[in-house]
């Protein structure tokens, strides 16, 4: 699995962006996209490939992950949930959470740092 890292650049800043085309799926990986990163908190897009996910691990913030395209399975604190495009999933600061691709899936998630 390749984890490729990009970010977004200042050409976006006045203008509307559709989520869905910023960033592609590639094969056997997950790709990342920043957004937004500040100390206060960060916005990034995400791409998985069917079968990739993030191991299960904790964040000291609480994030949302907001359903771009396809369909995850997201476990928070060992509880299964199923979010399809659309959907949004909070995950709340130290509770255990991991992810996985039920189908290519696309997302956005949003972690408050303040």
């Amino acid at each position: 699995m390749s984890n490729e890292k990009q970010t977004m650049n200042e050409n976006y800043l006045a203008e509307a962006s559709n989520l869905e085309n910023l960033i592609d799926y590639q094969n056997d990986s997950v790709v990342s996209k920043t957004i937004i990163g500040k100390k206060t908190g960060t916005v990034t897009l995400f791409s998985f490939d069917k079968g990739q996910g993030l191991s299960e691990h904790t964040a000291p913030f609480d994030a949302m992950v907001y359903m771009v395209d396809g369909e995850a399975e997201i476990t928070i604190a060992g509880n299964p949930v199923i979010a399809k495009k659309g959907e949004m999933v909070i995950l709340p600061a130290d509770k255990s959470h991991a992810l996985k691709a039920i189908s290519p899936y696309k997302m956005l998630l949003v972690m408050i740092k303040s």
